[in-house]
């Protein structure tokens, strides 16, 4: 099963009042499984960077002025998440900006039918608390350190762990990793065991002769018949 947990920044947050993506990162997963395959992209706005968004993930309108436009990394973008489930931390929000930029070109929409909602899944699974991705990272002691500022593609990859626990998909000591020296060494010591020699089965003198006795005492033995 292939899923893709995706995140966009933007440059605020109404793709009605014109404001535009500025990079979509992506993580691929294969049975809930990071593959190592992903897929980020810088974007040119075409129009300025409002102070209070640029606070959030430090793209400047400068530093996007280099990078392409929208219709010249869409194709490379669909092809990338093919018709895959999607993974969003708040779905609506980054469907509502892609859909936008796509529609503008001709493009069929993306259908919220796509979308993984984490948010929901949290707020589901932990009512009452927090469902930030901040917070859902200290819940699940997923190092989250360098989140200095927003940034897609590093937080799709911060998505992916904590998506994994809230579906419980986490196989617990499943890194070998993760096991101490010790235990390592212990194994290896049983894998090396040489097996003990066969111990012999043989009747002793003794047991034969009391095995005679016994059978002298039946009345025409079957086994000892001609």
């Amino acid at each position: 099963m292939r899923e893709i947990v995706l995140d966009t920044e933007t440059t605020g947050l109404d793709p009605n009042s014109g404001d535009r993506v500025i990079e979509i990162g992506c993580i691929e997963l294969i049975n809930h499984m990071p593959t190592g395959e992903t897929y980020q992209q810088y974007i040119n706005p075409e129009r300025d960077m409002p102070a209070e968004s640029f606070r959030i993930h430090g793209l400047s309108e400068a530093f996007l002025a280099d990078y392409p436009v929208f219709p010249e990394i869409v194709d490379g973008f669909l092809d990338f998440i093919a018709d895959d489930k999607l993974v969003i931390h708040n779905a609506a929000f980054d469907i509502k900006f892609l859909n936008a930029e796509l529609e503008r070109l001709g493009f069929t929409p993306l259908p919220m039918t796509r979308a993984i909602d984490t948010v929901q899944i949290a707020r589901t699974r932990y009512p009452g608390a927090s469902a930030s991705l901040d917070d859902l990272c200290r819940r699940f002691g997923v190092d989250n350190t360098s989140r200095a500022l927003h940034g897609a593609l590093l937080d799709s990859d911060l998505l992916a762990s904590v998506y994994i626990d809230l579906i419980g998909a986490r196989e617990p000591g499943f890194d070998l990793s993760a096991r101490d020296d010790a235990t390592v060494v212990n194994i290896a010591d049983r894998r090396e065991r040489v097996a003990r020699p066969a111990r012999p089965h043989a009747p002793s003198a003794a047991e034969l002769e009391a095995h005679e006795t016994l059978v002298s005492r039946i009345d025409e033995p079957i086994w000892v018949k001609e």
